[in-house]
């Protein structure tokens, strides 16, 4: 059996998780030493159940499992990194569950830079996701490599971001490296495969099961220096990440929002709880011992175009007037003493414009 067969065969034992393999990968060096080692020998390390199981032939199951590893393995830059191998990420040898190979596809010279996690709500406001490329594009250009998790919303936003810099993207996905979920983010999954890469410590084929991605979170913390949190619910995946980044002796950073959004209640107990509040990318920076170097980057929507806001006769004053808190238009209309009809149009144009939003109850906030 080739080496790679032994590392398939022994992470797909039953029985036999990570911290019984890394146990006998101590005691008796590489995988085949361990399959040779016998009963007797074996159940000196683990237990009796584990032993015995080590001592079974590998089942068809397995074997196919392994047929399918290898030919995955020569394709073009698909590799399994096992805790044996040099290009195994440093990062990860920190923590104290890390996996004992993991799947990568891409660019596997990301692991050695310096990176941050971003993470945040699947169902992101504008803002949100507005800031999680900005924040993400701004600290890629600077060298920093972002992580996050391919889901929709802030991770979609923020591997955009990472994209646009010299430290692109790592995506840590719950399923095998071979399936892409959600599967609307599968042009993007192909674009970070090419210049960023993929990393998943399922076997191939493993489906979208919904208990394996909270666990993938401890590896996009451990992946990273620290990690920012961008629009996060009380109850939210994005405060496990931050929990675990705290128990791994990561940096934990939160964007704070408004008082009234349920989308920054996660953010705002995070900083209560003692991480650092940032209003820009240069506060990460500055705790990472980076340069900034002020940057304009490209964006969607370029704000105050000449064609796009003529018909608001004075926006700072209704953008002053209108805060960053969520309000009413009659309230607004009372503020700036105009009548609704005439803000109702101004608002429009502001809306084309990319600087308000509409959010529930149809209330208006300001974006910048």
């Amino acid at each position: 059996m080739s080496e790679i067969g032994d590392w398939v065969r022994l992470s797909a034992t039953p029985g036999v998780g990570s911290e019984a393999a890394k146990k006998l990968l101590l005691a008796f060096g590489l995988p085949d030493q361990i399959f040779s080692a016998g009963y007797s020998s074996l159940k000196q390390v683990v237990s009796e159940r584990q032993a015995r199981a080590l001592c079974l032939p590998a089942t068809e199951d397995t074997l196919a499992l392994i047929r399918r590893t290898e030919q995955w393995c020569d394709e073009k830059n698909n590799f399994l990194l096992t805790l044996a191998d040099s290009n195994y990420p440093a990062n990860l040898l920190e923590i104290p569950d890390a996996p004992i190979m993991l799947y990568v596809k891409g660019c596997i010279e990301l692991f050695s830079r310096p990176s941050i996690a971003v993470v945040g709500s699947r169902n992101a406001t504008t803002q949100g996701i507005h800031n999680a490329r900005q924040f993400s594009a701004s600290l890629s250009q600077r060298g920093l490599t972002i992580v996050s998790g391919l889901a929709l919303g802030i991770d979609t936003a923020a591997h955009l971001g990472g994209l646009e810099g010299p430290g692109s993207t790592v995506a840590v996905i719950g399923t095998g490296a071979d399936i892409v979920y959600p599967a609307r983010n599968r042009n993007l999954a192909h674009q970070i495969a090419d210049q960023g890469c993929i990393v998943s410590e399922y076997p191939l084929g493993t489906p979208a099961i919904a208990s394996n991605f909270p666990r993938r979170n401890r590896l996009i913390s451990g992946l990273s220096q620290g990690v920012l949190v961008i629009e996060a619910a009380a109850q939210s995946g994005s405060l496990i990440t931050a929990r675990l980044a705290t128990e791994q002796g990561r940096d934990v950073f939160a964007i704070p929002g408004s008082i009234h959004s349920p989308l920054s209640k996660g953010s705002h107990l995070l900083i209560k709880q003692g991480a650092k509040l940032v209003e820009s990318a240069q506060d990460i920076l500055e705790e990472f011992d980076l340069p900034c170097q002020p940057k304009t980057l490209k964006s969607d929507i370029v704000i105050g175009e000449p064609d796009s806001t003529a018909a608001v006769k004075d926006v700072s004053l209704l953008l002053n007037q209108m805060g960053y808190d969520p309000v009413h238009p009659d309230e607004l209309a009372q503020r700036c003493n105009i009548s609704c009809g005439e803000l109702t149009s101004q608002l429009i144009v502001l809306e084309l414009a990319g600087q308000v939003e509409i959010v529930p109850g149809g209330l208006y906030r300001r974006l910048n």
